[in-house]
């Protein structure tokens, strides 16, 4: 490279930040490129913990990367902000004016030049335009939605508390994000049960809603049917082909008539890309917002604009919207970008290689599904392999970004939390 390329990471999530700190490792601490990362955060969270912020069974401090202490480290800049739209002619983003959480402006928009740019946006939950779900139901897309969420629902857990009624929580979406979170929300109020006022703790009635046969449809039907018979062991009622067609300040209505009252109503079914991407130059989009890409994952339109993660889309070959995928594209691209930039060495397809997938209901059970649909955990175990399996995919993602001896040590700190501190956000 003849001079200084910029490389630009849009989002920091799974594969964002992890394509930062390897590009940073690689390339910024040379001098060849500067590579800067941009996101609307301040901090980097696993995205599949989102429920257990949601429910307040994570809060330490170790489970949120901050981007400037990772950029500090690995040889990167880190801007906050958020896309507004992308100049393809003049190879610029244009970044929509900078916020503080009471409305005050701190940046004016600002623009920022790039010679390769990634998105990685991640992606949302699709309301399908479904009445009233925009304004009456909660969403933990991301940390914001998910501690805006636990807010209301310590609020409403005080007030049960006080009035001895019952807290309705209705969840849309059988997939793992609204699986996961009705198993979490029972073991947030079990571990409230021991800080519970001198009273017993008030019942909690949680429905998961569900459009299609089964809950869990990534997963085989005998995990489905297992994973059904634990949560209605727990006191979760599974309502499966309940189809939605309302939502309103009291609960869902039923395609069939019923309607299912709830006091806190959360949205996780469907999945989009973000709105914004309508905005990224005329790029070609899915019918769900997704970036189209080449299986080198640059854009059908530019081939110096890649998307990876939940926010692309290979027409040919999609992918399941999951942190395995992205963060593989993450390292296919740290692999071979660099050459890209050197040599103009055409980026090969990215090869996915599925190694299977696991869910944990909270501390409850759970199951692991290895290639080709085998089963793996449960069972006289009650599912422990399978949570300790998810569990280590956690641990491995903060050793890839911390390196070794800092993940042990996160491991080891988040132990000692454990001891100090509640297991559940009270306050």
């Amino acid at each position: 490279m003849a001079a200084k390329s910029d490389i630009l990471i849009v989002g920091g999530g799974v594969a964002g930040l992890a394509l930062a700190t390897r590009l940073g490792d690689a390339l910024g601490k040379t001098g060849e490129a500067r590579i800067t990362l941009i996101d609307k955060s301040f901090s980097h969270v696993w995205k599949p913990m989102l429920h257990c912020f949601a429910a307040g069974t994570a809060q330490n401090e170790n489970d949120r990367i901050s981007f400037m202490a990772q950029a500090s480290g690995h040889h990167f800049e880190f801007w906050p902000g958020e896309v507004n739209s992308i100049d393809r002619d003049r190879k610029e983003i244009v970044l929509s004016p900078f916020r503080s959480s009471d409305g005050t402006m701190v940046l004016d928009g600002r623009t920022v030049e790039y010679d390769a740019l990634i998105l990685s946006i991640g992606s949302c939950a699709n309301d399908f335009r479904t009445p009233g779900v925009a304004e009456h139901c909660l969403f933990i897309d991301d940390l914001v939605e998910a501690n805006g969420f636990n807010e209301k629902f310590r609020m409403e857990l005080l007030r049960a508390f006080a009035t001895n009624e019952e807290l309705d929580i209705a969840i849309v979406g059988g997939g793992a994000t609204g699986t996961q979170l009705a198993a979490e929300l029972h073991k947030a109020l079990d571990i409230v049960g021991l800080h519970s006022f001198g009273k017993a703790p008030p019942k909690l009635r949680i429905t998961l809603l569900e459009a299609g046969p089964r809950i869990l449809p990534a997963f085989p039907e005998s995990v489905s049917d297992a994973a059904q018979r634990e949560l209605a062991r727990i006191g979760v009622e599974v309502r499966t082909s309940a189809m939605v067609s309302a939502a309103d300040g009291t609960g869902f209505s039923l395609r069939d008539g019923a309607h299912i009252p709830a006091r806190l109503r959360v949205w996780a079914a469907g999945v989009k890309a973000p709105d914004v991407t309508r905005g990224f130059g005329g790029l070609s989009l899915s019918r769900s917002g997704q970036i189209l890409v080449k299986p080198s994952l640059q854009s059908v339109d530019d081939e110096r604009i890649f998307a990876m993660g939940d926010c692309s889309f290979i027409a040919n070959d999609p992918l399941p919207p999951t942190a395995q995928v992205a963060r593989q594209q993450a390292h296919h691209l740290a692999r071979t970008l660099p050459a890209w930039l050197r040599d103009k060495r055409a980026i090969p397809p990215c090869v996915f290689r599925n190694k299977g997938a696991i869910i944990a209901l909270g501390n409850y059970n759970g199951w692991g599904t290895l290639p080709g649909g085998t089963v793996f955990g449960g069972g006289s175990l009650r599912g422990l392999s399978a949570r300790l399996g998810h569990l280590m995919l956690y641990r491995q993602h903060q050793v890839e970004l911390y390196g070794l001896l800092r993940g042990v040590m996160s491991c080891l700190a988040d132990w000692i939390d454990t001891k100090v501190r509640p297991s559940v956000r009270l306050d």
